[in-house]
């Protein structure tokens, strides 16, 4: 009888014999195991390389602040508005999450904001001001 056959039925192996070849299939396993890892890992390596786009600083200048003539005063008061705004947002910002949160506006507080750029198709616009007009 062979090796393989009569590690199969058991008859005939002493345990050195089946420890040993135990220990080649559990050796050989884990070494293929490994290389398929590493081969993995080689891939998504060249994915990154090939396939990744840093993104790039535009090239065009930031435009230059417009200043204003010497004919014309200087309204000091013009970033006022912008402040009174910001404040308002900030309340109405914090009004909304408060009602959707079913919460008081005293155990919020807004620290900042920003604006997310609108992404979405011309289609989907549309679709969403549609539903939104048929609602309300």
């Amino acid at each position: 009888m062979e090796l393989s056959e009569s590690l199969i039925s058991g008859v005939g192996v002493h345990i050195d014999e089946a420890l040993a070849t135990g220990g080649e299939v559990t050796v050989i396993g884990l070494a293929i195991v490994f290389a398929v890892l590493v081969i993995l890992m080689i891939v998504l390596m060249l994915f990154k390389v090939f396939f990744y786009k840093p993104a790039q600083a535009s090239a065009s200048p930031a435009p230059a602040p417009i200043q204003a003539s010497p004919a014309e005063p200087v309204q000091a008061a013009a970033a006022e508005p912008e402040e009174e705004d910001d404040e308002e947002l900030i309340a109405v910002l914090t009004a909304a999450v408060a009602a959707s949160m079913n919460t008081s506006t005293y155990n919020l507080k807004i620290k900042s904001y920003r604006r997310i750029p609108n992404t979405r198709p011309a289609w989907n616009r549309a679709g969403i001001s549609d539903t939104i007009g048929n609602r309300f």
